[in-house]
């Protein structure tokens, strides 16, 4: 997979630990709410320490090809505006998940949407894949619009099938195969 994948408003690069200091700034700003509703990772008590945790991990999953992590810079400032991670991998039927998270103040830019079909592309292009998976929450209405949003087409609701935190949610899935970015 590659390392940087440039698009019109976004610009995707490898998490590393010099990344540290934004996601934490982020994390930091978007604490709260409905944010750390649906990324309870994003505590009130969050520390920098958490973000080196995440970072390293990152780094050990890109060097195990077990997952492919992110970061979203905005092109207009340069700013870190989230993440976007391909995991999950079943290769038994060549399908990944793909997730995505923005920064509140980055939100509702059409970010999200272009970093999923930038990296659902890449994907197709880089990885022997034959569908990308998007899975939100049923009650995350700004996550299931970014996706389809995205071009990701909406396939229905699976009952009892996203965890996060202690709290089990139904899901919408939403999905690419390689045909969606054909032409």
């Amino acid at each position: 997979m590659r390392t940087e994948i440039s698009g019109k408003n976004v610009t995707l690069r490898r998490i590393q630990q010099s990344f540290v200091s934004e996601i934490f700034e982020a994390g930091l700003e978007s604490r709260g709410g409905e944010f750390t509703r649906w990324m309870p990772w994003c505590h009130e008590n969050y520390t920098v320490e958490e973000t080196h945790s995440y970072a390293s991990y990152c780094e050990n999953c890109w060097e195990s090809a077990s997952e492919y992590n992110f970061a979203i810079f905005d092109n207009s400032d340069g700013k870190f505006a989230g993440t976007v991670s391909i995991n999950q991998f079943n290769f038994q039927h060549r399908l990944v998940n793909l997730g995505y998270w923005i920064r509140v103040s980055k939100q509702n830019r059409g970010i999200a949407r272009e970093a999923a079909r930038l990296l659902a592309r890449t994907a197709f292009e880089d990885l022997e894949i034959n569908r990308v998976e998007i899975l939100a929450a049923l009650e995350n209405i700004p996550s299931q619009k970014a996706a389809q949003r995205s071009g990701a087409k909406y396939e229905g609701i699976l009952r009892k099938r996203v965890m996060i935190g202690d709290r089990v949610h139904d899901g919408v899935l939403f999905s690419f195969v390689r045909e969606d970015f054909q032409n």
